[in-house]
């Protein structure tokens, strides 16, 4: 029986990040069967009701649309990393 990795998804550190603007986590999904990058920033809420929490903001890229060959802005599947110290809020 082969794994079914349809709706599901996984994200890692970007350890090639060298700017602010480069996502602090990338990876990859599937939704209804079709592939995407993901890129993600961890970031602050500036107004409403939420305003100073952590948040994870992410953006999703089509493979198809996008080779995986781009550098830092969404494109390829980072190494795995180990290292989840990162205070990500739940």
């Amino acid at each position: 029986m082969s794994y079914d990795n349809t709706n599901s998804g996984a994200l890692f550190k970007n350890k090639r990040r060298t700017k602010d603007t480069h996502p602090n986590m990338q990876g990859s999904i599937n939704v209804d069967g079709v592939e995407y990058w993901v890129s993600a920033w961890t970031r602050e809420v500036k107004g409403g009701p939420r305003q100073g929490e952590k948040m994870i903001s992410m953006a999703l890229t089509k493979k198809d649309d996008q080779p995986a060959s781009t550098g830092n802005q969404g494109g390829g599947m980072p190494e795995p990393v180990d290292d989840f110290d990162d205070d990500i809020p739940i």
